[in-house]
């Protein structure tokens, strides 16, 4: 047995729930990956085509310099020059506001427990739905997408802020604009005409996916479901120094030891991010600070994020969102829906009282590139906010807090940190791939 991070410390002698700590991951745990499905969507991830002015790729925003992130507390995808936390807005092109939510980290998304995804549980596995999901699209969700993990690539490259541009700036634009989504000439029907027209492409296309004879019958669903292989493959993460701990190949070393016995016991935070992926998947109201421009429609001006309640209706849910994976936490800043807290010490003590820790909330705990609007409008129902929450403030100090952070470094994972296949040199399109420079 190896030892973890220096000198040898027995886990688990204090742990008040040891029934909580997972089973080890095996590939039983993951969707099969083709390996040639994935090497596609490698580069469909980091081609700008995708996008409706060609400018933004999903690697903008979902990076891995930035641990799949953007480094941000609320992105700019559309109108916004350079990369992770020096990504300005492009004075020739400005965006009409901030993307609305934290961009989502991307580890283990392949695995066959993740069901439900996005920060409102919006999109999830339904069979009684059409094509077995069920989506904001509801009846006009088309079929072909192979999984919840590809479903979850349609709706960035329709959001103005994030892929799709604005009002008439491009075709796709028009068509998000028109609400023509879907059959011909719809936003991803442009899409998937731009793909397909790229012999590059188009020959890859044709060799991955027995059911394409031609270029003309690459479908959208045919593009997310390359770039969910990728994801799938690229960033599986079981190789952190918390997993040899569950195999049992390895020891904590203090004070990471004790850490992981307050997870799972006195510090109870287990109840939520339980499991071998530290997620119940489940929707909570934590009152995380509500910064920048909220979730509202075209209709309204209000700056509220009510989370789980958009989707659902139901009151219970109101503020509540879903618990994330703390799978290499530690590289994932900034924290909250919003991304409210830059800095991973901050987001843990501010859940040992939640409310008070939102009553006391100053914007200098973001990370906001400069935009001439106003991030603190969501100020205002810090009321209703704390009135969702029902989570009773923990007993835990400073020493506890350090040794939780000790414990949270552990499921930093070396090789989905760094990716498997990594970022292409070049893609297909000829369009600039984003990189650290």
């Amino acid at each position: 047995m190896r030892t973890v991070f220096g000198i040898v410390a027995v886990f688990g002698a204090g742990i008040a729930c040891a029934d909580s700590i997972p089973a080890p991951l095996t590939d039983a745990d993951f969707m099969p990956v083709d390996a040639a499905e994935a090497r596609l969507g490698q580069l469909l991830f980091y081609d700008p085509i995708l996008s409706g002015n060609r400018n933004v790729s999903c690697g903008t925003c979902h990076h891995p310099a930035f641990g799949t992130g953007d480094g941000l507390s609320l992105g700019l995808g559309d109108g916004g020059i350079g990369l992770g936390p020096q990504r300005v807005a492009d004075p020739d092109n400005m965006p009409e506001q901030r993307i609305p939510r934290n961009a989502p980290a991307l580890f283990n998304l392949g695995a066959r427990e993740f069901t439900v995804l996005f920060h409102d549980g919006r999109i999830e596995v339904d069979p009684d739905r059409p094509g077995g999901l069920r989506t904001p699209l509801d009846a006009d969700m088309v079929t072909g997408f192979a999984s919840l993990l590809s479903a979850q690539t349609m709706f960035p490259v329709l959001s103005p802020d994030e892929m799709a541009g604005h009002y008439s700036e491009n075709d796709v634009a028009q068509a998000v604009r028109r609400g023509v989504i879907t059959g011909e000439g719809g936003a991803w029907d442009i899409i998937a005409h731009r793909v397909g027209n790229n012999s590059a492409y188009h020959d890859q296309f044709l060799a991955v996916y027995d059911h394409i004879d031609g270029p003309e019958q690459i479908t959208f669903a045919d593009i997310s479901n390359a770039i969910a292989a990728f994801m799938a493959f690229e960033w599986r993460s079981d190789t952190a120094p918390f997993d040899a701990v569950l195999r049992g190949e390895a020891t904590l070393a203090e004070p990471a030891a004790t850490g992981m016995d307050l997870f799972y016991g006195a510090a109870g935070c287990a109840n939520c991010h339980s499991g071998p992926f530290l997620t119940d998947h489940d929707f909570h109201a934590m009152a995380a600070p509500q910064i920048g421009p909220g979730k509202a429609a075209r209709f309204e001006s209000h700056a509220r994020d009510e989370g789980r309640f958009r989707v659902t209706g139901n009151p219970d849910d109101l503020y509540a969102f879903r618990t994330p994976s703390l799978r290499n936490v530690a590289i994932t800043g900034p924290y909250g829906h919003a991304g409210a807290h830059r800095d991973l010490r901050s987001f843990v003590e501010a859940h040992v009282d939640p409310i008070t820790a939102l009553e006391s909330y100053d914007l200098s705990n973001a990370l906001l590139p400069a935009l001439a609007v106003d991030d603190t409008r969501g100020f205002a129902d810090k009321k209703a906010i704390t009135g969702a929450v029902t989570y009773a403030p923990r007993d835990i100090s400073d020493a506890d807090v350090t040794a939780l952070m000790a414990f949270l470094d552990t499921l930093t994972d070396p090789v989905s940190r760094k990716g498997r296949l990594g970022i292409p040199d070049t893609v297909p399109s000829g369009l600039p791939v984003d990189r650290l420079r």
